[in-house]
């Protein structure tokens, strides 16, 4: 895919193409809902979900918080894909044991193995049908100061958070366009990929997070035609096990000193977001990132 420098000048540059928004194509709008459906039922189509739904790093805590709104809303499939088979396992049992009539699996993956994403999400795929969402929310942070930063510590970040979720989004991809079922992606990116924290240093994850909000739009320009959505949400700081220890109390005072609403978001403020890009409400959302944070990034 690289082109030599001698050869830039003869090369021929690929074009995306676009969708037309016909009736038929898959980029056209949702049907009308019926007459005579009532305003409860029209209320309640316009966020129901169903098909199969992918979320990567499931077993952490935003990840199965989501995991467990899309099922409520009527998802009938959920694969798991994570690192952590015992937690996982865990998490999976508690959410059959809440929708005994979805289909739950759990996969180990690691999400920077190509070869390994690509063989999970053609098992996804075979064992509960098309897959029509992936959610991913994998992926780690780090902080230090820039000066220390290795190429190995560079690597690490980047490969799970940007390169690792380009790699989940493209195997599903693949498999939309061969079904001929379009869909929605959603990433996961950060407050980071708009603002620089404080008082922490993590100028890669900043970088990964800012590099997932830039690959959302970029894949929305390029997949829309084939009937995918692919926005990124930006949470906030969120009460989550990352944000726990007594070696984050100072910072959890400066961050909540900067927050207009004085507190950090609950996993389960997530979900309605999650479900608005993945139902028909989120029917002409398309390369849009949208900030989860209850205003941090005013005085980051």
């Amino acid at each position: 895919m690289t082109t030599e420098r001698a050869d830039l000048v003869s090369r021929v540059l690929p074009q995306i193409t676009l969708g037309t928004g016909a009736p038929g194509d898959l980029t056209a709008p949702p049907s009308p809902l019926p007459p005579s459906m009532t305003p409860a039922e029209r209320a309640r189509e316009r966020f129901r979900l169903g098909g199969n739904v992918i979320v990567t790093g499931g077993a952490g805590d935003l990840g199965f918080a989501a995991s467990r709104g899309l099922l409520e809303h009527g998802v009938q499939g959920l694969a798991i894909f994570d690192v952590d088979p015992i937690l996982a396992e865990a998490k999976v049992s508690v959410l059959e044991s809440e929708f005994p009539d979805a289909k739950i699996r759990f996969f180990k993956v690691d999400i920077t193995d190509e070869e390994a994403v690509d063989t999970a999400v053609a098992q996804t795929v075979s064992t509960l049908g098309p897959v029509t969402t992936l959610l991913n929310f994998a992926g780690i942070v780090d902080c230090g100061h820039a000066l220390d930063w290795r190429s190995k510590d560079w690597n690490r970040v980047l490969n799970v958070n940007t390169v690792g979720g380009f790699f989940v989004a493209r195997a599903v991809a693949r498999h939309m366009i061969l079904h001929k079922t379009g869909g929605s992606i959603i990433f996961v990116a950060s407050v980071s990929a708009h603002q620089v924290n404080y008082p922490q240093p993590q100028v890669s994850y900043n970088v990964s997070k800012a590099g997932v909000r830039a690959m959302a739009r970029s894949l929305a320009g390029e997949w829309a035609r084939y009937g995918i959505r692919v926005n990124s949400i930006s949470p906030g700081y969120m009460d989550t096990i990352l944000n726990e220890g007594d070696g984050l109390d100072e910072a959890r005072r400066i961050w909540l000193s900067r927050h207009p609403m004085g507190r950090m978001g609950q996993p389960d403020e997530l979900c309605g977001v999650v479900v608005m890009l993945a139902s028909r409400a989120g029917s002409y959302f398309n390369g849009t990132d949208l900030l989860v944070d209850g205003g941090q990034t005013l005085f980051m």
